[in-house]
């Protein structure tokens, strides 16, 4: 059996990357990525938990977190195509001083 301090190091290390990818990105999709990348290391780090404190309540917030994930991704992934049409960039930088 896994031990848990491996799923909470992968969790760790997957989050790590994904405040890199939020921080580092310029392009929306990719931020959308990293952001999805951190959502899924807390659920790691919430299944582990609850696997070894043999309690239910941890899988029960991972389906909550994911709901969540997926209705980001749903509107956010909507709103970069309505934005791409009306600019024809993703790129932060330049939607950064959008005007009119």
């Amino acid at each position: 059996m896994v031990q848990i301090d491996y799923f909470i190091i992968l969790s760790a290390i997957l989050f790590i990357l994904g405040a890199m990818g939020v921080l580092m990105r310029r392009n929306a999709i990719l931020l959308f990525m990293s952001v999805e990348l951190m959502l899924n290391a807390g659920n790691l780090a919430l299944v582990a938990f609850a696997r070894h404190w043999n309690v239910m309540e941890g899988h029960l917030f991972v389906f909550f977190v994911i709901a969540v994930a997926a209705s980001e991704v749903a509107i956010g992934l909507a709103l970069i195509v309505a934005i791409f049409r009306t600019k024809n960039s993703i790129n932060i930088d330049e939607l950064h001083q959008m005007e009119g």
